[in-house]
């Protein structure tokens, strides 16, 4: 018997713990929509030291006086949430000319980094610890660096910074009550109570519009084939769908697929086989 599939929701940085969802057969095939998730972290900054890597990680490359006072960090916040512009640090997992861009900056060669869009939902202040370190609460979309954050978080109040300590709260609607200690699976190994720590695919889908079949349509989503959703008693089910958006079509409250509706019909993009 051959091993199942397995894939995770994007790699956490060498610094940082956390989720880490994994996921293992069919749910492989979710992967993508988790790493397009939501993701929240809190971090450290430790203010006064810019670093090679912009965590703690690296070599001091920079330093500098002055400490921002908790009012000036709560009014710089504001203006760092939305779409911003971000360059991703130079030791990144970021493809320069089919190289990793970290590999180059071992080799002495850090790559100019274009900037790069990505979503802040939420960035917040939990505590100054002291001087020197502040502690924040940061949600944000699929892409984004909490290295970079950090480090222009901190050009913006006038001083240098790097990341001290990250942790990755939670990826879609996977939080740490969800997590097993990376401990406690060495130590369930291969044994049935393994199992009972395994989260339904459903899980995953759960910000995903659900659209419920009938068993025929169930049948032709899994062939493969296109299901039309044109006639009038359809419109009740597909009233509230936008045109090329991704859905979990479910036949007995059982998935059957991703699929995208488009021009009044469904076409699978992801057939599950549960």
């Amino acid at each position: 018997m051959g091993a199942a599939k397995a894939g995770h929701a994007g790699t956490l940085d060498p610094l940082a713990t956390g989720v880490l969802p994994i996921a293992l057969g069919e749910a492989t095939k979710t992967v993508p929509y988790m790493m397009d998730g939501m993701k929240t972290y809190r971090f450290t900054v430790r203010w006064g030291e810019a670093t090679s890597t912009d965590d703690a990680e690296g070599e001091v490359i920079a330093t500098g006086p002055s400490r921002p006072m908790p009012d000036q960090i709560a009014a710089a916040v504001v203006h760092m949430t939305g779409q911003i512009e971000q360059v991703p640090p130079a030791y990144s997992a970021v493809h320069v000319a089919g190289k990793r861009a970290y590999a180059l900056a071992r080799a002495g060669r850090p790559p100019d980094l274009a900037p790069r869009p990505v979503v802040i939902h939420r960035l917040t202040l939990v505590e100054c610890r002291d001087d020197d370190h502040a502690v924040f609460d940061v949600a944000c979309g699929k892409g984004t660096y909490i290295r970079s954050l950090a480090r222009d978080l901190a050009v913006a109040l006038g001083t240098f910074g790097h990341v001290s300590s990250l942790r990755r709260t939670a990826v879609g609607p996977f939080r740490e009550s969800h997590a097993i200690p990376l401990e406690t699976l060495r130590s369930l190994g291969h044994s049935p109570a393994a199992f009972g720590h395994l989260l339904p695919v459903e899980t995953v889908l759960d910000d995903i519009p659900a659209l419920d079949l009938t068993d025929t349509e169930a049948n032709r989503l899994r062939r493969g084939q296109l299901v039309g959703l044109v006639d009038r008693l359809d419109l009740g089910r597909i009233g509230h769908l936008e045109s090329g958006c991704i859905v979990w079509a479910r036949a007995g409250g059982k998935p059957v697929a991703l699929a995208r509706f488009e021009a009044g019909g469904l076409r699978p993009v992801r057939v599950l086989n549960l």
